[in-house]
């Protein structure tokens, strides 16, 4: 199975008692699948049923019992045939042992994958728990969920359990549901299972994890609270925005005949000379300049090299404040969360042992941070602590970026005080609004709506669901919101209907108009700016001034873009310019990734040698960028790979090439993390056949 692909199996709750929200439920589900088609189309999924009146599954076969649970759809990597499966669920006729059907879907994950990609099998329960679990033949229901929470750590499986309750449930025995729920309980603390309480579609909808998107560190490092005194810490992102699914541009020119054409359009940007239009002037002969006042400043990439700050990887300790003195409102881009590094128990002691002194005093911590060796900005933020609650959990603490001078906006208006008496509310008025702004969103014994957590994106929601439909159906119109989703965008009606009283009220002893929408005037092109440009922070044109250059008039007018893919043309410099990106940690993978299928591309379409100087130079870009990025194990095993590809096709002569100019693999003083010894170095020059020894 290829790597940080997922199998997902599907147990759903079909008996009499869900019967109410198995519509809500085929929506979701679906939406599940659909997203996998985009973001997932390798991951593989399965789909058990329980409830139904029929009973298919191996288990029966070979030992007896497990009646009633029923297998939809075996493991098979996912497609629309699984989308079409989950839109029209089955209504059953019997009460469903959700125990039984989490042992068969564990059976058939074992059977499918056996002791293999631990962590990325999981299993997805949709129930309500409601009906009575069967008592086990040998010991107590405890018992036999212990038995059942081990193997499922033993196997690398997790648990997701999403209970129907509320609105998507109908009343049911309390003493059954207060067993079932405990024991689900069990499994939370026994294995890994996530277990989630919803009551409305909207919930639901937000309640299962769409996409599995694999936890990446963006520093591991020291903490350095002194010269003396560091704690080993690891950095993710806690949140993210959600982008939307990248669009690409397609060509329908491909013969139709051709099943293997990709359709994908390939962009290349040439700048020619003015006084010679049909010339392509070369990257070395262009130079990129500023505007300052009326002037153009030529500015070399030399002397850009220079000028740029240097940094160590690293996060010190500025020092501590009161909790009291960092405004919300300073925080800014995405959270991080610090935690000890992984099995180091004096780290995770260290870190805990900080944390509860800053919460006991209120205090917050001010560090400084460089995510990575060479990174061109450095990051001031606040280090907020997060006590766990959870015996396995250990504290940690959650991190935000705080503003210098220049980002922070100061936006200063008069006082409501200073506004004539006439303009000002009377005290009915006041206690109009106030009442008005009393509408709870979190009404006392009901769940709290729209929490962050259970809230899905409506904009993204709806654009995958037009998406599947532009699938099947080309010339399909856009539908017409959701019900789910339109609770989200508008008032809740049962919260309007409740105060329409207080409502009423304030509309009828306040002026209320129209808000009429003024057309606004059409927006000026942005400045012409060059291809790959990432000053568009700063606000600063690059201008190509070297020999009066111009862009071809294929670019004219377009406005600068951030690399995103390395070219043709520039391929070195667009590898350059991605690992830069620091808006996102999944580009410097990328960037990698993209300039090792470059280099094999270069190699492999290569006729008399012709690609192998401008291959020699992508390959020491990439040897370069694996070093600062401190990646050694993903250069070492390329250069491995790509010396057994060209011996294997005949290419022995690019292997000759390389290894005289000195080409070898990264040493551990290069990269701690490098298996290639100092001592070993020279025996890694590349050879006929390349071989890396670990270090003792």
């Amino acid at each position: 199975m290829a790597r940080n692909k997922e199998a997902l199996l599907l147990l759903l709750d079909v008996g009499p008692t869900t019967h109410d929200a198995l519509s809500e439920v085929e929506k979701v589900c679906s939406m599940l699948l659909q997203k996998k088609l985009i973001y997932g189309k390798y991951d593989e999924v399965g789909i058990i049923l329980f409830g139904t009146q029929e009973t298919k599954n191996e288990l029966t076969t070979e030992v007896g019992g497990y009646e009633n649970v029923f297998v939809l759809r075996h493991i098979k990597v996912v497609d629309g045939d699984l989308v079409d499966a989950v839109r029209e669920l089955p209504r059953g006729t019997v009460a469903g042992d959700f125990l039984d059907a989490i042992v068969v879907g564990m059976d058939m994950l074992i059977k499918k994958y056996g002791p293999t990609i631990k962590g990325k099998k999981r299993l997805c329960l949709i129930t309500n728990a409601l009906c009575p679990i069967k008592e086990p033949h040998e010991g107590t229901k405890d018992d036999q969920v212990g038995v059942i929470a081990s193997q499922m750590t033993a196997q690398g499986m997790k648990l997701e359990c999403i209970v129907l309750r509320g609105k998507l449930s109908n009343d049911g025995n309390k003493k059954i549901m207060d067993e079932n729920d405990r024991l689900l309980n069990v499994f939370s603390k026994k294995t890994w299972a996530r277990i989630v309480y919803v009551e409305s579609a909207t919930s639901l909808l937000g309640a299962i994890r769409t996409r599995n998107i694999a936890p990446v560190t963006i520093f591991r490092g020291d903490l350095e609270l002194s010269s003396r005194l560091k704690i080993k810490v690891w950095v993710y992102k806690k949140t993210s925005e959600e982008k939307f699914p990248t669009l690409k541009k397609y060509s329908d020119k491909a013969p139709p005949t051709d099943k293997f054409a990709t359709h994908e359009v390939k962009v290349d940007y040439e700048y020619k000379s003015i006084e010679d239009p049909s010339r392509v002037v070369p990257p070395e002969q262009r130079i990129k300049g500023y505007r300052y006042g009326p002037h153009v400043i030529p500015i070399s990439s030399a002397e850009l090299e220079a000028v740029k700050f240097t940094t160590e990887k690293g996060v010190k300790l500025l020092g501590f404040t009161d909790a009291s003195i960092i405004q919300r409102c300073y925080y800014m881009k995405d959270v991080s969360i610090f935690i000890a590094e992984p099995g180091n128990r004096s780290a995770v002691l260290a870190v805990s042992a900080l944390a509860r002194a800053m919460k006991e005093m209120n205090k917050v911590a001010i560090v400084r941070c460089v995510w990575r060796q060479g990174q061109a900005s450095v990051v001031v933020g606040v280090l907020t602590p997060n006590l766990s609650d959870k015996q396995n959990v250990p504290d940690s603490f959650y991190f935000n970026v705080l503003p210098f001078a220049e980002d922070v906006r100061e936006f200063r208006f008069p006082s409501f005080g200073s506004l004539p008496s006439t303009w000002q509310p009377t005290e009915h008025q006041q206690e109009l609004a106030d009442n008005l702004v009393m509408l709870d969103l979190a009404p006392p014994g009901n769940e709290e709506m729209l929490q962050p957590d259970l809230t899905p994106n409506p904009v993204l929601e709806r654009f995958y669901r037009f998406l599947e439909l532009k699938s099947k159906h080309p010339d399909a119109a856009v539908p017409p919101l959701d019900e789910t989703l339109e609770r989200i965008t508008t008032p809740d009606p049962e919260l309007c209907s409740q105060n329409k009283s207080v409502i009423d009220e304030f509309i009828k002893y306040f002026e209320v108009k129209d808000n009429l929408k003024i057309k606004k005037s059409a927006k000026r092109l942005p400045r012409e700016k060059p291809s790959g440009s990432d000053e568009e922070k700063e606000d600063l044109q690059d201008t190509h001034i070297a020999n009066r250059l111009k862009p071809s008039d294929s670019i004219e007018n377009s406005s600068a873009v951030k690399v995103e893919k390395i070219g043709d043309l520039t391929p070195v410099q667009d590898f350059e310019a991605i690992l830069q990106r620091t808006d996102n940690p999944d580009w410097v993978n990328k960037a990698i990734e993209g300039m090792k299928k470059k280099i094999h591309d270069l190699v492999e379409d290569s006729h008399e040698r012709d690609n192998y100087n401008k291959a020699l130079e992508c390959l020491v870009a990439l040897r370069k960028g694996c070093i600062l990025e401190q990646e050694p194990k993903e250069f070492n095993d390329f250069l491995q790979y790509i010396s057994k590809f060209c011996q294997k096709n005949g290419l022995s002569d690019f292997c000759d090439f390389i290894a005289s100019k000195g080409m070898t693999f990264i040493t551990k003083t290069q990269a701690p993390d490098s298996e290639v010894t100092d001592d070993n170095a020279k025996s890694y020059v590349i050879a006929k056949d390349p071989k890396v020894e670990s270090s003792s």
